[in-house]
């Protein structure tokens, strides 16, 4: 027994003593959040989504996933029921002193949320591709939804369900100056959309909203000038995009032309496209939820956000998955920048105490991120160009259940 005791020693000190893992600056915050989750939810089964809202790279997501399913099941409470009535949903966020990350834990009709504080700088944040920030400056604050705006020469042009708003400049900031009644006459959905397109000199516009379609005429006179609105019924088809492209072949096959306007049938009923453009990309196009025209290297390609959640780019006849848009909303927008041309901003997917956008490349078929997300202090409802191209407009709900319409623009850094 003595020699079999001397070998197995001898045995354990050639191996060594055994490995440790390398903690993970990661370990106490998902331990503390998981510890207050379960205090929340009790054992049980819950389906846990997490949404990242910081510059952390998807490999740490990763990381944080597996280490609050580790310290969850701990508690009793199992992180895989995907078709559990609860929900623990997750925000990573962060500003320039500190992380934070948010469990919103929804039982039923019941959310609760609780949260900690993680020490900043654990990791170093991915670079963006290109060097961009993107910047938010507040237009409108309104307590009355809004789904879309137009900035005018005068002021600011608001389309609500069942109105058109205008608003003008005051030493204040935009006040209400003029309603418009659209005289809706269907049942909305829950979850309306509108849009607004300007005539090139900004002194008419054409809105749509499901059902109808507005136009408005503006004639100048002193002080002010006057807007002049007219709806009527309508189900045409509404001009989601327009503007110019590269010179070349444009989206239909051997066409040529410096500028496009592309149009979509709404489904008012269910608040998406069909998928029935006009003029037509050469390619049945599914239902989605927004588009973008892209410029490239043979004209334009028209990139889609199904309503099944798969993001494509229609372009030379064909219509092709595009990867790295799995953290992406409903709603995104193309800029024109300076330093990096075209961009893509898009909305976080998931829901979420705070909403963020992000700048992405799309070199080929791949998004890449070109900016860091940029918090909106609430959800994002909608997203459209400004018509230059050179910035891009948001309708925030806020936690205030407020409706903010900001602009946001890209700096090169």
């Amino acid at each position: 027994m003595k020699l079999v005791w001397l070998m197995a020693t001898i045995a354990m000190g050639l191996i060594g003593p055994p490995a440790f893992a390398a903690p993970s600056p990661w370990d106490q915050p998902a331990a503390d959040l998981a510890e207050q989750i379960a205090g929340i939810l009790g054992p049980g089964q819950a389906r846990l989504v997490i949404r990242n809202l910081s510059t952390l790279p998807t490999d740490e997501i990763s990381t944080i996933r597996g280490l609050l399913e580790q310290n969850l099941k701990a508690h009793g409470v199992l992180a895989s029921g995907a078709e559990s009535a609860n929900t623990i949903r997750v925000t990573l966020s962060e500003n320039l002193r500190e992380r934070l990350w948010v469990a919103e834990i929804v039982e039923g009709a019941e959310t609760r949320v609780v949260m900690v504080h993680v020490e900043p700088g654990t990791v170093q944040p991915a670079q963006p591709a290109s060097g961009l920030t993107l910047r938010k400056q507040a237009v409108l604050t309104t307590g009355d939804r809004i789904l879309a705006a137009l900035e005018t020469p005068d002021g600011l042009v608001a389309v609500e369900p069942e109105e058109i708003v205008i608003y003008g400049p005051t030493p204040g900031g935009l006040r209400e100056r003029k309603r418009f009644g659209i005289g809706q006459k269907r049942a909305l959905a829950r979850d309306p959309r509108g849009i607004i397109v300007s005539s090139p000199d900004g002194s008419a516009f054409e809105a749509n909203v499901p059902g109808m379609a507005c136009s408005g005429v503006y004639t100048r006179v002193q002080p002010t000038g006057e807007w002049t609105v007219r709806c009527s019924e309508s189900d045409d088809p509404w001009p989601i995009l327009q503007g110019p492209i590269l010179e070349g072949p444009t989206l239909q096959s051997g066409a040529a032309s410096s500028s496009i306007s592309i149009k979509a049938f709404y489904n008012a009923a269910r608040d998406y496209f069909t998928g029935v453009v006009t003029p037509s990309v050469d390619v049945d196009l599914p239902p989605f939820y927004s588009a973008a025209l892209l410029p490239r290297s043979d004209g334009a390609g028209l990139l889609i956000d199904g309503i099944d959640g798969k993001v494509q780019i229609a372009e030379s006849g064909a219509l092709k998955p595009v990867a790295g848009t799995r953290d992406w909303g409903s709603d995104f927008a193309a800029i024109d920048t300076s330093c990096a041309g075209s961009e893509i901003v898009a909305s976080g997917s998931g829901e979420a105490i705070s909403d963020s956008l992000r700048a992405y490349e799309l070199p080929r078929q791949e998004a890449v991120p070109a900016s860091a997300p940029l918090a909106m202090g609430g959800t994002v409802m909608a997203l459209w160009p400004a018509p230059d191209g050179k910035s891009i407009f948001a309708v925030v709900e806020n936690a205030l259940n407020q409706f903010e319409v900001d602009r946001v623009s890209a700096h090169c850094n």
